[in-house]
């Protein structure tokens, strides 16, 4: 077994956005302290959340060093080389050939010759099975995901090997069982092959390694004059065997071989799809033999994670059934064949009682059903799902934004709540979206000792009906620029006013109070200013994130709000207010 899972997490890079969550179809993540680690247990190696991955934290184990090690020390190593090799590398089959070369290897075989082999043998065994499934084996993501998460059909894999390890049983019956061979394709979960069967497939590197090895080794691919007659595929060039990188290409070569007509032949991907038919399907009720050609990657190989090309999955596969010569005859049985009985490995699972999943879900703020949303923001499906993750240990609570919407709402009001200034903001219309206890009470008196919250009483109401000022606010809305007032005349009081953009163009907060009160509460409002700062300065912020808004420079304004409080002038104060 090799070092690590193919697939792995950069913990450093992993920005908690719980898109691995979403795009892994058997949910082998744990979250962590906010940060996602891939189960190994668990893992099938699709790499899907190495493509979600925005940050790039998910990562393909690298095999570049044990392949180049390999090269430098052994001069009988040959290339198994994965039929999409035409995406990522434009080139003729000799170019091809003659690049591998110089980096080091003996001679470089096509994967498709495996392929042929193991149709050969799904046809053989397909025409003397009675009614029942046949999952074809090819895809080694397929076989985990049986093996893993649904062994009640495990023995309908059929009991072949992959192409890849089924030509490198075919290498070394050809070229002698001394020799070494290396993968290089599309497929992440070939790696999974190699850790498992090193006495046939030495490793297994990615497009994308391969891309790296070139750019690093300074070799250049060669043109169409500088070939030579050894740079070919070796030890024959393949036909209809690289079909099978297409969905349907294995099922295409199978019926080409022929197949009875009893059997009923079946191509289906991507993973998803596959899962889906196996749900609640009764094997005993099919009456033929049905053939599912399964892979895991959307359209076969063609999708496969570590393709390494912007071509048109379009212009590959047409490429790929364009060098597809077909036979004119046949072969009824294959040359080589490597059985294989696949084991049940099933995912052990801790069955959660009812009440242990309402327990969990209250942790998330789900208290009765409508309360779940089933909005899959987690990344799960269900809220049920995430609170089995949550008591597997493999998911957090702060992973339902609905909850911790709510939660941070209620610890912004009470924030609000507590502050001594008047609080309020005002969208694009002039209209109250919030405001706090202390703004009801300086300028709405007659709704102050109400049970009612002051949302309530204020939200949607036009800050005119409050205020008989509103310029300043339009100012700072059209000018995005910080608007402040020192000793403000209303109503027969002095206020202090500071007014302040939360999004361009959208919304605008502002922070008011009552200077003649500042001499008295002096040492209070700036001891609770201080407070505020120091521990709810990021739930403040969240008050308007929660509208859908943005605050800006909010440390600054609760600092000046404090400071000022402490050196401000009490006859000053005083004596204005007089």
């Amino acid at each position: 077994m090799s070092r690590v899972n193919p697939v792995y997490t950069l913990h450093n890079e992993c920005q908690d956005c719980y898109r691995c969550v979403r795009s892994c179809p058997v949910k082998a993540i744990r979250i962590l302290n906010g940060h996602a680690q891939v189960l190994p247990s668990r893992c099938i190696s699709c790499a899907a959340c190495v493509s979600a991955c925005p940050s790039h934290a998910k990562q393909v184990r690298s095999d570049l060093e044990q392949v180049r090690k390999l090269v430098m020390e052994h001069d009988n190593v040959y290339v198994s080389l994965g039929p999409t090799w035409r995406g990522p590398f434009d080139i003729s089959e000799k170019r091809m050939a003659a690049l591998l070369r110089r980096l080091g290897f003996r001679g470089v075989s096509e994967t498709a010759l495996g392929a042929q082999q193991t149709a050969l043998e799904y046809a053989r065994i397909i025409n003397q099975a009675g009614p029942g499934l046949y999952i074809s084996s090819q895809c080694p993501v397929i076989v985990d995901y049986i093996r893993l998460y649904k062994p009640k059909y495990v023995g309908s894999l059929l009991p072949a090997a992959s192409p890849v390890l089924t030509h490198a049983k075919y290498l070394k019956e050809k070229l002698g069982g001394g020799i070494h061979v290396v993968f290089i394709g599309a497929c992440v979960a070939a790696k999974n092959e190699a850790d498992r069967c090193p006495e046939l497939l030495d490793a297994a590197i990615t497009f994308s390694e391969l891309k790296q090895w070139i750019d690093q080794s300074g070799v250049k691919i060669p043109g169409d004059e500088e070939v030579s007659a050894e740079d070919t595929f070796v030890p024959e060039k393949a036909c209809e065997g690289v079909l099978y990188a297409l969905s349907g290409g294995v099922r295409s070569i199978m019926e080409q071989a022929g197949i009875s007509r009893e059997v009923q032949m079946m191509s289906l991907s991507p993973l998803q799809l596959i899962a889906r038919g196996l749900d609640f399907l009764n094997v005993s009720e099919l009456r033929h033999p049905v053939f599912v050609e399964a892979l895991a990657c959307a359209g076969g190989c063609v999708g496969g994670p570590e393709i390494a090309t912007r071509r048109s999955i379009f212009s590959i596969t047409s490429e790929i059934m364009d060098r597809a010569p077909h036979r004119d005859v046949m072969p009824k049985t294959p040359e080589v064949v490597l059985p294989v009985r696949y084991k049940a490995n099933p995912v052990q699972r801790t069955v959660w009682t009812p009440q242990q999943i309402m327990e969990a879900l209250k942790r998330i703020g789900k208290y009765a059903p409508e309360d779940e949303l089933n909005c899959m923001a987690c990344g799960y499906h269900t809220c049920r799902e995430m609170a089995a993750a949550l008591l597997d240990g493999n998911a957090e609570p702060s992973m339902c934004a609905s909850y911790m919407r709510t939660l941070a709402a209620r610890r912004a009001a009470a924030v609000l709540k507590g502050m001594p200034s008047a609080v309020v903001m005002v969208d694009r219309n002039m209209k109250i979206i919030e405001a706090n206890e202390s703004f009801v009470q300086n300028f709405l008196p007659s709704a102050a000792g109400t049970s009612k919250q002051p949302r309530d009483i204020l939200a949607g109401k036009p800050v005119a009906t409050v205020l008989d000022w509103t310029d300043l606010f339009k100012t700072v809305l059209k000018s995005n620029k910080e608007q402040y007032l020192d000793h403000y005349a209303y109503r027969g009081k002095y206020y202090e006013v500071r007014v302040f953009p939360l999004e361009q163009g959208e919304s605008v907060g502002a922070i008011i109070y009552d200077v003649a009160n500042t001499r008295n509460n002096q040492e209070r409002v700036a001891q609770k200013a201080r407070e505020v700062i120091r521990r709810n300065i990021a739930t403040v912020q969240e008050i308007a994130r929660l509208l859908g808004e943005h605050v800006v420079e909010t440390e600054s304004l609760l600092n000046s709000i404090a400071s000022e409080a402490e050196n401000s002038n009490p006859d000053t104060g005083t004596d204005e207010t007089k």
